[in-house]
């Protein structure tokens, strides 16, 4: 097995306004995932607002973490940087820290060509001897990786997963399928987008890189659970009390709603990096009801 299998949990990093990392908060948040059973913990991913920290703070972030919940639960930690040599001191940092697997994302303001987006990932991987996830996420970057880039990629070593976004048809299945035979038989796939992760799981994915795993993992475990049972009736029945909020991660965008829900479930007191402005009062409203929908299905 490697972290890049089953639920993959996204926590929030809290901070103060000032960007400085809220350990504490950080700690229980983490301390709640491991209790419940995740599969790993993703770490200052985009949910973690990793692009928002400095590298003091991303690595205060990793000492907590390990302080807490190292070599219990697997941690992969999120090392994006515009940079090609600021991303290898990041992995490095992960590394000596104690991050079990690094997240890497193609981060740019130039648009990267896939040679340049080839040569950056094998710089990285080559920086530590950690497996690492490459992050497709070009809602976010821009960039979007061709079949024959991940095939590349797939063969240099340390390089062991892929996190995809949701396909625009959502034929989870043929992706798969047009995938896994340009891969090695070690390389996982596995899917962001959390509304989509029902079907991707069912079609056979590897991994649920989850945004509200990281802040509801109980129902997100049993969601995960039954569809690797390939329990499709019981799959279908919890995602259905997960729609009104996979309706506000659509809308608002999910880092706004799990910061509100986070404060509402009284997990920790904490506002989204500036310039991102938090929920207001009436829409924090909807998220305690999408909340509601969800309270049978969660233990803590």
């Amino acid at each position: 097995m490697t972290p890049f299998q089953g639920l993959s949990a996204f926590p929030i990093t809290p901070t103060d306004a000032r960007g400085r990392v809220d350990t504490d908060a950080l700690g229980r948040l983490l301390e709640r995932l491991h209790a419940a059973g995740v599969d790993s913990i993703g770490l200052l991913g985009s949910t973690g607002g990793y692009m928002y920290l400095t590298r003091e703070e991303r690595r205060r972030a990793i000492v907590a973490a390990v302080g807490s919940v190292g070599g219990r639960t697997p941690l992969i930690v999120g090392v994006g940087a515009l940079r090609t040599d600021e991303a290898e001191t990041l992995a490095r940092d992960a590394a000596s820290e104690g991050a079990d697997a690094l997240l890497l994302a193609p981060v740019s303001y130039t648009p990267l060509t896939e040679e340049e987006a080839y040569q950056h990932y094998c710089a990285v991987a080559r920086a530590t001897d950690l497996p690492l996830c490459l992050y497709n996420n070009p809602g976010t970057t821009h960039f979007t990786f061709s079949d024959a880039l991940l095939r590349r990629l797939a063969a240099v070593p340390n390089i062991k997963a892929v996190k995809m976004p949701l396909p625009k048809d959502m034929e989870f299945k043929a992706e798969l399928d047009r995938l896994r035979p340009d891969s090695s038989g070690d390389f996982a796939i596995g899917y962001s987008g959390d509304w989509g992760a029902a079907d991707a799981l069912l079609a056979g994915a590897d991994a649920w890189y989850s945004v509200v795993g990281g802040l509801l993992p109980d129902p997100a475990l049993r969601l995960v659970r039954a569809a690797q049972a390939g329990d499709v009736a019981e799959v279908r029945r919890i995602n259905s009390h997960f729609q009104p909020l996979w309706d506000l991660f659509k809308e608002f965008g999910s880092i706004r709603v799990v910061y509100a829900a986070a404060n509402i479930l009284s997990l920790c007191e904490a506002l989204p990096p500036r310039p991102i402005l938090p929920l207001t009062d009436a829409d924090c409203r909807r998220v305690a009801s999408a909340l509601d929908a969800l309270s049978g299905l969660m233990q803590r």
